[in-house]
C-alpha cells in the first residue's frame, strides 16, 4: 500500500525538513498557477483543497465537480511543470452543509454522494465535518451525532477506493486518504463581524473530540481507519473579518497547544489563517498547528493585483474599454446578493466598499461568472507582455515596487500578478519550512 506524504506529519517538527504544510483553499486558475510557481522550489508538496460549497456532485458555486476540480489542477501543473506527485487535494468540510435545507437522512445521503466523488477523483485528504443541523435539527449538533455521520461519510469514502488520479502508476497506486476531524467556531470563511477576541479551543474539548469520533468509527467498524486520522480543527484564536484581523498568540493557547502531546499520531489544523503575521504563522507552526489553511488571503491578493492593474490599463490606454474591470466586477455583484448582502451590513456606501474590499473576500464566489472572466482576460490581452513602466507600478502595485527597483521581477502584467499572490503566500511557506 502506497504511503500517504502526509501519513507522519505528527513527526515532521521531530526531523529536518519541513514541519508543517499550508493548504492552499482556491479553485482560482490563477491562484492555483501562483501557488505552483511558489512551492516548486522548495521541498514542501502543495495541498489544495476544495469545500463543499466550491466544488461537489453539483457543481458547487465554480460549476465544477470533483473530478472537474482535479482535471484543472492537473491541467495547470502541465503547463508549469509541477509534478504530479507533489500534489496532494483535499476536501473541505465536507458534510451536509450544502444541502443543510434538507431533512437530515436526504442531506446526508447528499454528503455521502459528494465525498464518495471526492474519494473516487483521488482527493486523499479528507475533512470529515457533519457539525452542523439539517431541516429540523439545532444550528449545532452534539459531539456524539457530529462524530456518527462523520464516521458514515468516511465509510462511504473507503467504499470507493482506489482513487483515480491522472498520474496514477499501478505501481504507485492512489494512496488511502487521510481525514481531519473537527470544525471551528465561528463558521468557516470569516467572521461577518468586527472581531475582538475568540474563545480558543479547550484542550478538554479537543481530546473529548477525538475520543468520541474515535468510538464511533469503531462502532462503524472502522478501527483501521481511524488510523488514518492526522489532524484536528480547532480555533487556536485567529480569525479575520471584513475589516480586521485578530493575530495568534502563542501564550493565549498554551494550553491547547500542550494538549497536543495526549494526540498521538495528530496535529492541529487551523483555519482561517489569512492575513497572519509572517511571525504568527511561525509561531503556529511551532505549536503544532501544522496545517494552515488559507484561501480569502490569496484571492484578496488576486484581486488587489487585478484592479493595480485594471488602472495601469486606464492610464496607459485611457477610454479603450468600454468598462473597466472594476465596474464589470460591480455589475455581477449586483446580480449576484447571495454571494454577499447577508455577510456586508451598513450603507449602501459601506456594503459597495466591502463588495470590493472586504478581507472575506467574498468578490471570490463571482471571479468563474462568464462576465468577471472575460473583463480579466481583456484586461491582461491589453496589457499583454509589454513592460509597464515603474512608476505606475509604484503608484498601482505598491506592494511589488520594492522587488521591481531592485531588478527582482519582471514588469509585464502575468508577472505581476503572479508575484502578487506569490508574496501573499511565501510567508506560510517560510513558516512551515
Amino acid at each position: 500500500m502506497t504511503t500517504h506524504p502526509l501519513a507522519d506529519i505528527a513527526t515532521w517538527a521531530e526531523t529536518p525538513g519541513p514541519s508543517g504544510i499550508p493548504s492552499v483553499c482556491s479553485a482560482h486558475p490563477i491562484v492555483l498557477e501562483a501557488c505552483m510557481r511558489a512551492v516548486l522550489p522548495t521541498p514542501l508538496p502543495l495541498l489544495i483543497e476544495a469545500t463543499c460549497n466550491q466544488v461537489n456532485q453539483d457543481g458547487g458555486y465554480t460549476g465544477m465537480t470533483p473530478q472537474d476540480f482535479r482535471d484543472q489542477v492537473f491541467g495547470i501543473a502541465n503547463r508549469t511543470g509541477f509534478p504530479h506527485e507533489r500534489l496532494i487535494l483535499g476536501g473541505d468540510h465536507l458534510g451536509p452543509n450544502p444541502w443543510k435545507a434538507l431533512p437530515p437522512d436526504a442531506a446526508m445521503q447528499k454528503a455521502e454522494t459528494m465525498i464518495a466523488a471526492y474519494a473516487r477523483a483521488g482527493f486523499t485528504k479528507l475533512h470529515l465535518d457533519c457539525s452542523m443541523g439539517c431541516a429540523g435539527e439545532p444550528v449545532a449538533l452534539g459531539d456524539h451525532q457530529t462524530a456518527a455521520r462523520a464516521a458514515r461519510l468516511a465509510a462511504a469514502a473507503e467504499a470507493v477506493l482506489p482513487g483515480v488520479l491522472p498520474s496514477a502508476l499501478p505501481s504507485a497506486p492512489v494512496p488511502p486518504p487521510v481525514y481531519i476531524i473537527g470544525t471551528e467556531v465561528p463558521v468557516p470563511g470569516g467572521a461577518m463581524e468586527a472581531l475582538d477576541t475568540l474563545e480558543i479551543t479547550s484542550p478538554a474539548a479537543a481530546r473529548t473530540t477525538v475520543d468520541i469520533h474515535r468510538a464511533a468509527f469503531a462502532q462503524a467498524g472502522l478501527t483501521a481507519v481511524f488510523n488514518r486520522v492526522i489532524g484536528l480543527v480547532v480555533q487556536p484564536g485567529v480569525e479575520f473579518g471584513n475589516h480586521n484581523v485578530i493575530d495568534y498568540t502563542p501564550t493565549a493557547a498554551r494550553a491547547l497547544s500542550a494538549a497536543r502531546a495526549k494526540l498521538p499520531g495528530m496535529v492541529f489544523e487551523a483555519h482561517s489563517t489569512d492575513y497572519q503575521t509572517p511571525a504568527a504563522l511561525t509561531a503556529l507552526v511551532r505549536d503544532g498547528f501544522a496545517i494552515l489553511k488559507v484561501g480569502p488571503g490569496l484571492t484578496f491578493a488576486l484581486r488587489e493585483a487585478l484592479y493595480g492593474l485594471d488602472l495601469i490599463a486606464e492610464e496607459l490606454h485611457p477610454g479603450v474599454r468600454p468598462i473597466s474591470l472594476r465596474a464589470t466586477l460591480e455589475q455581477v455583484l449586483l446580480d449576484h446578493p447571495a454571494h454577499w448582502q447577508s455577510y456586508y451590513e451598513g450603507t449602501p456606501e459601506e456594503q459597495r466598499l466591502l463588495r470590493h474590499f472586504s478581507l472575506s473576500d467574498r468578490i471570490r464566489y463571482v471571479w468563474p461568472d462568464p462576465r468577471a472572466d472575460a473583463a480579466v482576460t481583456t484586461l491582461l490581452e491589453m496589457l499583454g507582455a509589454d513592460a509597464i513602466p515603474e512608476p505606475l507600478i509604484s503608484q498601482y502595485l505598491g506592494q511589488l515596487s520594492a522587488r521591481v527597483r531592485a531588478g527582482h521581477l519582471a514588469t509585464d502584467a502575468n508577472t505581476l500578478l503572479q508575484a502578487s499572490i506569490e508574496t501573499a503566500l511565501a510567508p506560510y511557506i517560510a513558516a512551515t519550512q
